[in-house]
């Protein structure tokens, strides 16, 4: 059956999934459905070209791609992305976390990747068209599971000359998802890549895209053979000051009650959860900075307990403690407090504002459903 939405954007057509998964296999899925492992019944995609501009916006059985094996994707890595989640609270209502935020970024990614801008309502009703067909997909919330939304872009256009494409499509895909690290929340090991960057000034990385994920693969690997969850990457210029994670930003707790990050100076991503936490920390008393953070400065910190607890956040891991940084040369072990008050008490606001259990006085979340 297909039926017809509209917003005052574009006209979404429904068409829905003739054999989805049945009771029985989603509640299967639900009771331990990992992350990125699992996929609903369907996917929005929405069409652009040079001609129309954005048009063709569907709600679709979700399915493969069809793509030109020419298409600019595949040969020049036109390609971006963002990450959110879908949250039940307890009313029955499902909500999003400042969705708008994401919708400007995928836009400044855009301008970088030399794409289109999606319309930040486009992008909001491609949410709500996913949950108006899919809402049984959305975790019941224990355990802090959810449902992980994944709206990407992508160059089309089939020619093989260095140019941007002229056709494009946006497409969001949804996946049930359980706690990122599969341990559960508990301070990591992490790994401090020495031979190579994530990203250098002028480069990409503050958009969201592939390449640069691509990039962290191979140190991510060298990161696993040493026994860490996660690497951590230096500023391409000097390899001197933190970077971020692989795909996380990191923050550091100090004891004059300063919660310090990496200034964003070129080559990092804005994170949504790192600026969410920001305003957090100052509504609890700390006073936030972002400034530029050495090495040697998170070593002498532990060392000297000036640095109390350090942890990583980002949208899939929300707030994660860390412990010891590793790298060939040496080691800077896990600060006094890791996993202490002020990392979990952060952690914990944040996710009783996103799953509804405590008042939203930012105005952060947004229903998805009526």
């Amino acid at each position: 059956m297909t039926t017809t939405l509209t917003d005052n954007a574009v006209t979404f057509s429904v068409t829905h999934n003739p054999n989805p998964a049945s009771a029985e296999a989603r509640a299967k899925i639900l009771e331990d459905p990992g992350f990125g492992s699992y996929f609903t019944d369907h996917m929005v995609t929405v069409d652009w070209s040079a001609a129309e501009g954005w048009h063709d916006a569907k709600v679709v059985p979700y399915g493969p791609l069809q793509l030109d094996p020419a298409a600019a994707v595949l040969h020049y890595a036109q390609e971006i992305f963002e990450g959110l989640k879908a949250y039940r609270h307890a009313d029955g209502t499902i909500g999003t976390f400042r969705p708008e935020e994401n919708a400007k970024r995928l836009q400044s990614s855009a301008r970088r990747l030399a794409l289109p801008e999606l319309p930040v309502e486009i992008f909001i009703e491609s949410l709500k068209q996913i949950i108006a067909v899919d809402a049984d997909w959305v975790p019941d919330g224990v355990g802090e599971t959810s449902l992980y939304l994944r709206p990407f872009m992508i160059g089309t256009e089939a020619f093989l000359g260095v140019d941007a494409a002229k056709e494009v499509k946006y497409v969001l895909i949804a996946s049930p998802a359980g706690p990122y690290f599969s341990g559960g929340v508990k301070p990591v090991d992490i790994w401090l890549s020495e031979d190579y960057s994530r990203a250098a000034l002028g480069g990409t990385g503050e958009a969201k895209c592939g390449g640069n994920y691509a990039a962290s693969l191979e140190p991510q690997q060298e990161a696993y053979a040493n026994g860490c969850k996660q690497v951590l990457f230096l500023d391409a210029e000097s390899h001197t000051y933190i970077d971020e994670l692989g795909g996380m930003n990191i923050m550091f707790v100090f004891a004059n009650g300063e919660l310090v990050t990496p200034e964003l100076s070129g080559s990092i991503l804005h994170g949504i959860t790192r600026k969410s936490i920001l305003q957090l920390a100052e509504s609890r008393g700390l006073t936030p900075v972002e400034r530029r953070v050495s090495i040697d400065e998170w070593r002498d910190g532990v060392a000297s307990g000036a640095i109390r607890e350090v942890f990583a956040c980002g949208t899939a891991a929300v707030i994660n403690p860390l412990a010891e940084l590793r790298s060939k040369t040496f080691t800077i072990p896990a600060a006094p407090d890791t996993a202490g008050e002020v990392t979990m008490g952060l952690r914990a606001a944040l996710t009783d504002i996103q799953y509804g259990r405590a008042a939203d006085p930012f105005g952060w979340v947004v229903p998805l459903n009526s």
